[in-house]
């Protein structure tokens, strides 16, 4: 629940300020999570100079000296793959090693290589493991054929649970959940619920424990398109998505951004669907947007921002003293585009309306296709405990935001969705020929 006394907004607060922490939802009764190591699910295109993530993989996983083994098994090139990690990784101190683990070398059995020793006992000597980008499905058939787990995957497990760090990137970061998409290409087909286990769907690896699903280039490629479908299918209540260059550091409960853009949550513990609609829907997911340094508490479903945050302006839509920038209603054409739904939030938060609508829908859909006219309606809102925080300190301007609300509605879009312009008679009937 919202602070029953709230800050003006734009007043500095300290980090340890009420305002700092915003509930979302009641703390859930499940027993506290057991602290293992840390799981680092990176969004993908992750850049050489993007130094808060790459030294801090080095940090968590001891400093100058920690030893990582690479995996470059999801790879089209797993070798050159590996080796641009491998780079990365020894140019901030860590002792790396790219390991032969991957289909693409047809030099090797696979089914031998995760049960080689010597490579195993490598695995066991690091603090830190680091999968590449490319296909998950990749890395899962080779470490857990079948749902079997194999002893390099033991191994993996071993050094997490010792306190080490599992990270990846885009593919590495989608083998984090126990459930991943294996195949999605296209999200409006998830939304239309053209998914299936082993297809589309898969298990993963489950390094982040089996109440968190998490998803990758998530902003970038509308991806919470995909997540919420997914996440009504399979039972999760909270998601969260990274996006590109982008790195979320879970530990435990915790959950803390780092790197160059951002990250949702998407929270289900209060939405509901009306399965007589026929077709996907939802009403009452609960959305945070978060930046680097922001913070969210799986159990209580809170963000603490950045501290430089709570420096900058607080939005508060029903304080007196809310002075919002926007003004303007806006309505989305694509709502899956590039980074359209955290940018609908940054404004929405700092706007004096109170909703923000847009579409989704498939532009060119595939002959014969029985749901080419469905598309989707999407409504974000803010609720009574919507808040957002702003800040230019470090130039451009950066948000946190809380506890909107998103309602997904199937819609009939009639094909075909524009025609010629008709031309005058009076003008047709003076044409020249």
């Amino acid at each position: 629940a919202k602070p029953a006394a709230k800050p003006a907004a734009g007043a500095p607060q300290a980090a340890s300020a009420p305002a700092a922490t915003v509930s979302a939802a009641p703390k859930p009764s499940e027993p506290e999570p057991v602290v293992r190591g840390y799981a680092v699910p990176i969004g993908g295109a992750l850049k050489a100079d993007n130094e808060e993530v790459w030294q801090r993989l080095v940090q968590l996983a001891g400093g100058k000296g920690a030893r990582f083994v690479v995996f470059g098994t999801a790879s089209e090139d797993p070798e050159a793959s590996a080796k641009q990690v491998v780079d990365q990784l020894q140019r901030r101190g860590a002792l790396a090693e790219a390991l032969p683990v991957a289909p693409k070398f047809s030099w090797v059995d696979l089914n031998k290589v995760v049960r080689d020793q010597a490579l195993i006992a490598k695995v066991k000597a690091a603090r830190g493991v680091f999968f590449t980008g490319g296909l998950q499905e990749r890395i899962v058939d080779v470490l857990l054929p079948n749902g079997q787990t194999t002893p390099m995957l033991d191994a993996i497990w071993d050094v997490y649970r010792r306190g080490g760090v599992v990270a990846g990137t885009s593919a590495g970061a989608a083998i984090m959940s126990t459930v991943m998409f294996r195949d999605a290409p296209s999200v409006i087909n998830i939304l239309k619920g053209r998914f299936a286990e082993g297809k589309q769907i898969d298990r993963g690896l489950g390094f982040v424990g089996p109440s968190l699903f998490v998803d990758q280039h998530f902003l970038k490629r509308g991806r919470f398109g995909r997540m919420i479908p997914l996440m009504m299918s399979k039972g999760y209540q909270i998601g969260l998505g990274v996006d590109e260059n982008t790195a979320a550091v879970i530990r435990g409960d915790e959950v803390e951004i780092i790197g160059d853009r951002g990250a949702l949550v998407v929270d289900l513990s209060a939405a509901t669907n009306k399965p007589e609609l026929g077709a996907f829907n939802v009403t009452g997911a609960r959305l945070s947007y978060l930046e680097h340094g922001d913070r969210y508490h799986l159990r209580a479903r809170s963000v603490t921002p950045a501290p430089f945050k709570l420096r900058g302006d607080l939005h508060d839509h029903e304080s007196p003293s809310f002075r919002p920038y926007y003004t303007d209603e806006v309505f989305h054409l694509d709502m899956l585009g590039d980074s359209t739904i955290s940018n609908a939030m940054s404004r929405l938060i700092d706007s004096s309306r109170t909703e923000v609508q847009g579409l989704a829908f498939d532009v060119v859909p595939r002959a014969g296709d029985p749901l080419a006219e469905l598309g989707f309606l999407f409504r974000l809102y803010k609720g009574s405990d919507s808040l957002g925080w702003s800040t230019e300190e470090f130039g451009g301007e950066q948000y946190t935001v809380t506890n909107l609300y998103l309602d997904i509605s199937p819609v009939r879009l009639p094909r075909p969705l524009y025609g010629q312009w008709p031309v005058p008679a009076a003008s047709a009937a003076g044409a020249q020929p």
